[in-house]
């Protein structure tokens, strides 16, 4: 008995032998990611956090849940929760989005394939300046949720009294938008667009003229180049918005200096297609979408819809709505 376990034992240890590879030898099993979905990066709102379980921690699942498989990444600032809500409202945008550039370029499921964008108020904006100065990724498509592409003309407002933060990004900004320390420190300073000011805005903006090719001799074309790229983009406004002011912002609209709406293809921007939209909006790759309700109030069947459509699944049955920050 001992002498047959003995073999035994011997057989098993040389099949182990047989099929254990050296450390760093090649696999003939390599993963397949080709019939994956692609990766989607997300960007919160102002207000919001990368990971709550109730905002961006749902759409995440949501997406997870519409496209099994999928690798989902929540862009977060700081080494935590706290401080990305705090950089949310305060920090520098474009050393913001030089960082994320940079930590996305980390990320191995992001490397090889395109990656569709998914940004939540002032995050779509984020991402839209994410896609145009950040040349080490690759994006196919971007869905932006009532996200200020053209500007705010008044501060957002808090959505609740008692958020400290919200206040005193209010306070600051009462000081003086264009005030150097305001415009350098102050998030949604560095998209502000006074439409009565503009050319205060052009002259002490140090972020949001940049990415709209506003200043022809500082007019960067590698933008307008990695918009064409995009396979699509879509642009949700919500009718009844009031958080972000105008909420033609949303669809690259904005108002004139007695407050009139002008919409993006009235727009110079449009007319000598400074970042590509017209050619998206000429090749059908450039979507508006109107949804009924508030700043945010997407609602989980939209959201899973707008997933499909343009993430690529089908929609499965029903599942409980997805409730997120309006704080912006």
């Amino acid at each position: 008995m001992k002498v047959h376990c003995a073999l035994l034992l011997l057989n098993l240890l040389f099949a182990l032998l047989l099929t254990t590879r050296p450390v760093g030898a090649a696999s003939n099993h390599n993963i397949d990611t080709g019939d994956l979905p692609l990766p989607v990066v997300i960007w919160h709102g102002m207000g919001d956090t990368c990971c709550d379980n109730n905002t961006m921690g749902a759409v995440a699942q949501t997406i997870k849940d519409e496209l099994p498989g999928v690798f989902v990444h929540s862009v977060r600032l700081g080494s935590s929760e706290g401080a990305d809500r705090n950089a949310g409202f305060f920090g520098n945008l474009n050393s913001q989005v030089d960082s994320v550039c940079s930590d996305l370029t980390k990320i191995p499921q992001l490397q090889g394939r395109g990656i569709n964008m998914m940004g939540f108020s002032q995050g779509g904006l984020f991402l839209r300046a994410l896609i145009e100065r950040c040349p080490n990724i690759s994006a196919r498509a971007l869905v932006t949720f009532g996200s200020p592409h053209s500007g705010v003309a008044r501060v957002p407002e808090c959505a609740s009294e008692g958020d400290v933060l919200c206040n005193w990004m209010r306070q600051l900004a009462a000081r003086g938008v264009y005030s150097w320390y305001v415009r350098d420190h102050v998030i949604q300073a560095q998209y502000f667009k006074d439409p009565r000011r503009l050319d205060q805005y052009l002259q002490h903006n140090i972020f949001l003229p940049d990415i709209n090719g506003e200043i022809a001799e500082h007019r960067d074309k590698a933008y307008g180049e990695r918009i064409r790229a995009l396979e699509k983009m879509v642009l949700v406004r919500f009718s009844e918005d009031n958080m972000i002011y105008p909420a033609a912002s949303s669809w690259f609209g904005f108002v004139d200096e007695r407050g009139n709406e002008t919409s993006l293809h009235e727009s110079q921007m449009y007319a000598e297609d400074w970042l590509g939209l017209r050619e998206l909006d000429e090749s059908n790759r450039l979507s508006f979408v109107l949804l009924p309700g508030k700043h945010l109030s997407i609602g989980t069947d939209n959201l899973r819809k707008i997933i499909s459509e343009h993430f690529g699944t089908q929609v499965p049955e029903s599942k409980p709505p997805v409730f997120l920050v309006q704080n912006e």
